[in-house]
């Protein structure tokens, strides 16, 4: 009989750490944490196969299952001395999800679960404190309400609202138990109002409803969109976690927290976290009320920090803190609950952080001897690097303070006010910068704190699920700024005395809680100390080379500040749109005689020759692929009549014939057509000015500086062997040109960008008139699969959800279709030309995914964005330390 339960806690323990793809890894740590001694309430967890076989079949549950559940429920009422729906000493328990991955916030909780109007009054007497009993009671009735009956949470909140307003109370701690019991009255008939029957009083029907609902939250629009984000497989399913119930909010000697083993935003070794007295684990992160650190340290005035309110279970909990992190060799994320003055561990995790402390906990960790220089370099997620390589602000830039909050996610943010989710989402697509500002973020806000670039909450602390996810997601966040006052009716905020309405600017300051009116100036990171440290070390394990896609001195710079080695793909068609040069390329274009063209290619010529001249300078003997001239003409004609009489005019040309020739240009399908060497093959003139800049450039640095650059010629879009071995022959033909005449000689080298499936199917051929190739993942994502790259965003989003892609190819190579080509071309140009030189230059080449598959191939270098440089050089020391992968994964 298959296993679909396994116990944890009271000595019994049926998993372990290594089970979190089986047992989700709450319920795989659970197991853990009371394995190696820890506190731990007992329970059990049912497994994640029970999820993916409640979906494939129907949402029904395997056989075995309620035997299974009913026996480890018995188990745990052994251990605690309680009974599940006793009325005299009823068992209360948890049921949390637990997937394999943290999903903080996505999936559903219920609490206090086994209370009705009976064991209610159990409780009450067996604590002998009414108040606890019907404040537990009210939050199960709202948790399961809102989670499993699917009743509107703000229902509940307004009838505790009115309640307070009744009693001249604001805080809920301030509730007496006969309040509460009068919340409960109404809570009850509220739900049978809206669900045509009354709240379940069954603890079994509880119990399976809440299990279902847990379940059924691995396929909410959150969790759905969370995974989408973080690219996690549907098919992985949570597991469901089944625990007895300890309290922090039975009075002032009972407390719950959340808390990390070192500082999620900075990297900083201190203990660092929240609690609450007299209260349970939602009321940390919902940010309903404002939470007190841990340490003394850390405490302000008017705080009371843990360390002075129960001392005894602090340094108990800073014992587990320590032990942690020996165990697991890496940052925890902790929940624990006291209950009377009694610590219990209720959740384990490696903890979110920023990439700034991401760094630095990796870096730390090697030094201090817990992990070694490898294990740092694997730590650290390629992609999250982006959030180190963007500005801050800057210091001595004016600012207009207007409040200040938690910082709670570090960066510097600004853009326009917008109030709700789904707004900050639809102008985000349109291109706009904007700040998310909430009273309080819930899970449902996910899509639209992924599209903001900052997020602002008037609630909630360093624990809260804004700063939680916005950590996750690299995204600056001010939590807890109690000084701002946001009214969704008005779509307005006040604060400092100014009031910011829905479309004003605001900028954050993430690392300080600052908040200021309009635009601040920001400044450049500076990539030193950990940054260094880790990517040296990531440099000495790394195989592939990594250059930048640049060709503007600005982007050449950033690239080599970066440390790329080498300029990847130099697009040469960047530089014609230059205000001084577009005069002469449209004058090349409109000319009908090869005399005409290169009249106004000489012109040209001085201005491509200065390009080529200051990228090598930069270079300094580094490899610079230049790609000649690839797009089709006509983007370079302006397309309205007022436009072309200007160009016309400008260039002492007759309007009508310059009609004529525009039309003569015209293609129905521009991108599969007059272009790349093919204009090459039919206007030679163009790419003999090119390669002409290109040497004369390269002699004068050699003469410059002693260092002979290597300039590295790229001919585009070759689909047969004969294209490349003319325009080959008229490079090579303007380099003996150029050499004589300056009386010196450099070293170069002419191949070919592989972006069309025959190019690939036939790179033994090509390869024996190419001295390297560079694969264009752009192009040959677009051919192979039949897709327009400026079009497919329509549906491809819509493909990715459904399955029938795993992800967008633009972003990440399809190793199946694009890849086969790319192993294809690779294998057929090293068989016919042994050492090759092999590289990629498409968007793909500051993709992790796609690094991990050119490692997996052999590939000699990828080129990227500059601001991508260190996020492959990472990214191809993970590939290199993981051995390259399979090629299919």
């Amino acid at each position: 009989m298959q296993k679909w339960v396994y116990g944890f806690g009271a000595g019994r323990n049926d998993g372990k750490a290594e089970m979190r793809n089986l047992l989700g890894g709450k319920g795989a740590n659970l197991a853990e944490m009371a394995s190696i001694g820890l506190p731990v309430p007992p329970g059990f967890t049912i497994t994640t196969e029970v999820c993916t076989y409640y979906y494939d079949h129907g949402k029904q549950y395997p056989a075995e299952l309620e035997a299974q559940v009913a026996e480890a429920l018995a188990r745990i009422e052994q251990a605690v001395g309680l009974r599940f729906g006793d009325e005299a000493k009823p068992l209360l328990v948890s049921v949390r999800s637990g997937a394999r991955v943290s999903m903080p916030g996505m999936m559903d909780t219920v609490l206090n679960l086994g209370l009705n109007d009976r064991t209610v009054e159990g409780l009450s007497a067996a604590s002998g404190d009414p108040r606890f009993a019907w404040d537990s009671y009210r939050r199960f009735i709202q948790m399961y309400g809102s989670v499993v009956l699917d009743v509107d949470h703000h229902r509940f909140e307004e009838i505790i609202e009115d309640t307070k307003l009744d009693k001249g109370v604001s805080e809920d701690t301030q509730l007496t138990a006969d309040d509460w019991k009068q919340v409960v009255t109404q809570y009850k008939a509220m739900v049978e109002e809206v669900l045509g029957q009354p709240f379940p009083q069954d603890p079994q029907a509880q119990l399976w409803g809440a299990i279902g609902a847990v379940f059924g939250s691995w396929m909410n629009q959150r969790a759905n969109t969370y995974r989408r984000l973080h690219d996690i497989p549907a098919s992985w399913g949570t597991a469901v976690n089944v625990q007895a119930m300890v309290f922090g909010n039975m009075g002032e000697d009972c407390a719950t927290g959340v808390c990390f083993t070192r500082d999620p935003s900075t990297g900083e070794n201190i203990f660092y976290g929240e609690y609450l007295i007299n209260a349970q684990g939602e009321d940390v992160v919902a940010g309903i009320r404002t939470p007190q650190p841990m340490s003394k340290a850390r405490a302000k005035p008017g705080e009371r920090s843990m360390e002075e309110a129960m001392p005894a279970a602090y340094q108990e909990l800073v014992q587990v803190r320590e032990t942690l992190e020996k165990h697991y060799t890496d940052m925890q994320d902790i929940e624990f609950t006291v209950q009377q003055n009694k610590l219990y561990m209720l959740q384990t995790r490696n903890g979110k952080r920023t990439a700034a402390a991401s760094l630095k906990i990796a870096v730390d960790m090697a030094r201090e001897g817990l992990i070694d220089e490898a294990e740092a370099v694997k730590r650290v997620a390629p992609g999250s690097l982006d959030q180190l390589l963007h500005p801050t602000l800057d210091p001595k830039a004016p600012r207009n303070l207007i409040s200040k909050g938690l910082p709670a996610s570090p960066g510097a943010a600004c853009g326009t006010v917008v109030f709700s989710a789904d707004e900050a989402e639809a102008r985000a697509a349109k291109g706009e910068s904007v700040i998310l500002v909430r009273i309080e973020t819930s899970p449902e806000d996910i899509h639209g704190m992924h599209a903001a670039k900052g997020i602002l909450t008037t609630r909630g602390g360093m624990t809260s699920h804004a700063a939680v996810v916005a950590r996750g997601m690299g995204r600056p966040c001010v939590a807890g700024a109690g000084g701002v006052v946001v009214d969704y009716n008005s779509r307005q905020l006040r604060a400092g005395g100014q009031t910011v309405q829905a479309g004003d600017t605001i900028t954050l300051d993430g690392a300080t809680g600052e908040i200021f009116l309009g635009t601040v100036a920001m400044v450049e990171p500076q990539l030193s100390g950990d940054f260094a440290t880790l990517m040296g070390w990531a440099d000495k394990v790394r195989r592939l080379k990594v250059r930048a896609n640049a060709e503007t001195p600005l982007d050449a710079d950033t690239a080599r500040k970066f440390g790329a080695e080498g300029i990847g793909l130099c697009r040469t068609e960047h530089m014609f749109f230059d205000p001084a040069r577009i005069g002469a390329v449209r004058q090349m274009i409109m000319s009908e005689s090869e005399g005409g063209r290169r009249d106004a290619l000489a012109k040209l010529l001085p201005f491509q020759r200065e390009d080529f001249t200051e990228l090598f300078r930069i270079m300094a003997g580094l490899p610079v692929t230049i790609r000649l001239l690839d797009p089709p003409l006509h983007e370079f004609l302006p397309h309205k009549e007022e436009e072309l009489a200007e160009v016309a005019q400008s260039l002492g040309a007759d309007l009508a014939a310059m009609t004529r020739r525009a039309a003569d240009l015209s293609e129905a399908n521009p991108m599969l057509g007059h272009r790349g060497c093919r204009l090459g093959v039919t206007f030679p003139e163009i790419y003999e000015m090119q390669a002409r800049a290109i040497f004369e450039a390269a002699v004068a640095i050699a003469k410059e500086t002693g260092r002979a650059p290597v300039p590295e010629i790229m001919i585009p879009l070759v689909a047969a062997r004969k294209e490349l071995e003319i325009t080959r022959a008229q490079v090579d033909k303007v380099a003996k040109e150029v050499f004589a005449e300056a009386g010196q000689e450099i070293e170069y080298l002419v191949g070919t960008m592989i972006e069309l499936p025959r190019a690939a199917l036939t790179a033994d051929a090509i390869a024996g008139v190419a001295d390297f190739f560079s694969f264009g993942t752009n192009d040959l994502t677009q051919t192979t699969f039949g897709l327009s790259r400026d079009d497919a965003g329509k549906f491809l989003p819509y493909y990715v959800e459904k399955g029938i892609l795993p992800k967008d190819p633009f972003v990440s190579i399809d190793p199946e279709g694009v890849g086969a080509l790319v192993q294809i071309a690779s294998e057929k140009g090293r068989g016919v030309k042994e050492g090759l030189k092999l590289g990629i230059c498409g968007e793909h080449g500051g993709d992790p995914a796609s690094i991990q598959f050119c490692e997996s191939i052999g590939l000699d270098y990828v080129s990227c964005s500059p601001y991508r440089v260190p996020v492959a050089r990472l990214a191809a020391a993970q590939a290199a330390l993981s051995g390259g992968g399979d090629r299919t994964a």
